[in-house]
């Protein structure tokens, strides 16, 4: 890709002209070239219209046969998680126990000036020996030092004695197990409150950096951030607003987790919502299931907030204009999100709670019934496909905690679009790593057939979904007037996925009238991001492009 001129500073606009590629547009399928004016999409069309232009732009920008697309939207992420995962102690790829003792021996020996060591990732179930690092192991790996150190679902952790020494109290809080098992609940929520407490300024603003300058190398353009006081703190939340008003990058729109409304808009939050958790996690056991989870007998996992209160909360909400939200994944947690909207609708109508766009994070666990409602309440799913690419299947963990026929039920994405209910598309990062291309794949190629969907409809669901996902309905496709977030590709031929509910089948014939996008097939290779643009900013060159 070439260019007569460098890219645009984030100081002012400038008038540009795209062309010689392929311009992801529904305003036209065949689309070559794009203007981008003000921060806003000015046209798309031909090549040969695109003459027309090119002496009147201050940059002409060759794409070489690049695809643009809109920008990507991650609707869940823990930004500075995220960025500590990139630049510091990352076990998701540790394959056993003693895989993860060798990097946190390492880390904690390259890192001898850290006052607290944080890291994230550890997954027992994939190890032979099934089980975690003890609180003896994890003292002697360090020295003795603080560790916190989470399990990839974020909802349990390990620590070491030093840690748990800066948190008075923490042995009686509900979730405090004594060196075997891990830290859920409250006592997870304290150590986590004090490992952060620890990280300096500094290094919180460095991984918060990291996280952003990673998302802009993947062509995701927007951030929603899901904050909260169980989750990070409120200088982590306003710092990196402030952050990104400041620094060029992905913008980032905050959700803050919080039963206090006020609190929430005080912080400049968009919505009391993200992760307010209605329940846990399946990996760690505290998913809240109307049966028992099939290797932890009797066991039903951790409820945390009833229909009453998600009621109240609506209400708040809907009545303070801003979105409301709930962390909900096991069916029985699911059932009480729904009942609760319910109750907020039969109490101020129920257009008012269809206008506020109400949203529920990850919904892993639906029913022909909480579908239903999901549709007439008019909720937004923001939801992982990488979820189930990680841990669905005959033999994953999923199947390992509910028993395969629970499995074969759960992340139902076709079920939720042929209900008309909204989806947005996110990672959930750290828990998986930001990859927008790797997440329509999963969606297209499901693990269970009759959830997937098409590759196209897992596009927007990661493009315009997460803009339909904080009520805007005018953003996210490249259109005259829409706002100019977009990403330049390299990419293969494109294809056009045929409607097929069985398998994914592909074509290339431009009489379909359909825009095209890069064949996602398993094992085909994933689109690289040579430019990302956010709001008519250059934001991430590829270097050497």
């Amino acid at each position: 890709m070439s260019e007569s001129m460098p890219p645009a500073s984030p100081g002012g606009h400038r008038t540009v002209l795209l062309r010689g590629g392929e311009v992801h547009s529904p305003a036209d399928p065949f689309a070559t070239a794009m203007v981008v004016e003000r921060g806003h999409v000015a046209w798309v069309g031909s090549e040969g219209a695109a003459d027309a232009f090119a002496s009147g732009v201050d940059e002409v920008v060759d794409l070489e046969g690049a695809l643009v697309t809109p920008a990507f939207v991650d609707a869940h992420v823990h930004t500075t998680a995220t960025g500590f995962a990139l630049t510091g102690l990352d076990l998701s790829a540790a394959a056993s126990l003693a895989e993860a003792a060798g990097l946190i021996r390492a880390h904690a020996a390259a890192r001898p000036e850290d006052r607290i060591l944080i890291g994230h990732g550890w997954d027992a179930s994939r190890w032979p020996e099934r089980r975690p690092l003890t609180r003896a192991e994890l003292d002697e790996l360090t020295g003795g030092r603080p560790l916190y150190l989470t399990r990839i679902d974020v909802h349990s952790a390990v620590v070491t004695t030093a840690l748990l020494d800066l948190v008075p109290g923490v042995r009686e809080l509900d979730g405090f197990h004594d060196g075997q098992r891990p830290l859920t609940g409250d006592a997870h929520h304290a150590v986590r409150a004090a490992a952060f407490a620890a990280v300096s300024p500094q290094q919180r603003t460095e991984a918060q950096r990291a996280a952003r300058l990673k998302a802009a190398s993947l062509g995701i353009g927007t951030l929603h951030e899901c904050g909260g006081p169980q989750i990070s703190s409120e200088e982590d939340f306003t710092g990196l607003l402030d952050l990104a008003r400041e620094e060029a990058g992905p913008r980032v729109v905050g959700y803050w987790a919080d039963l206090d409304v006020e609190r929430a808009r005080a912080l400049g939050a968009l919505g009391a919502a993200g992760d307010l958790f209605a329940d846990g996690s399946l990996g760690s056991h505290t998913a809240c299931l109307h049966e028992p989870y099939a290797d932890h007998a009797g066991h039903t996992g951790s409820a945390h907030l009833d229909a009453a209160a998600i009621a109240l909360h609506v209400v708040a909400c809907t009545e303070a204009g801003l979105q409301a939200g709930f962390h909900a994944i096991g069916d029985a947690a699911v059932t009480a999100v729904v009942e609760g909207v319910r109750a907020a609708a039969e109490k101020l109508g129920l257009a008012r709670i269809r206008a506020a766009r109400h949203r529920v994070e990850h919904v892993e666990m639906l029913t022909p019934e909480t579908i239903a409602a999901f549709a007439e309440l008019g909720l937004t799913a923001s939801v992982q496909p990488a979820f189930d690419a990680l841990w669905g299947g005959e033999e994953g963990m999923y199947a390992d905690r509910l028993g395969a026929e629970r499995a074969r039920t759960l992340n139902p994405y076709a079920a939720l679009l042929r209900a008309g209910v909204p989806l947005a598309f996110g990672s959930d990062s750290p828990v998986t790593p930001l990859d927008p291309w790797g997440t329509v794949r999963a969606a297209a190629f499901h693990r269970t057939p009759e959830h997937r969907i098409s590759a196209r409809a897992a596009f927007t669901a990661h493009t315009r979904g997460g803009w339909r996902a904080v009520g805007r309905d005018d953003a996210g496709t490249l259109v005259p007037g829409a706002p100019a977030d977009y990403a330049v590709w390299r990419t293969e031929e494109l294809v056009v996925q045929a409607p097929d509910d069985r398998v994914a089948r592909w074509s290339t014939d431009p009489r379909s009238g359909t825009p095209g996008l890069p064949d996602l097939s398993p094992g085909v290779d994933l689109p690289v991001c040579l430019r990302t643009v956010v709001y008519g900013q250059t934001v991430f060159v590829r270097p050497n492009e």
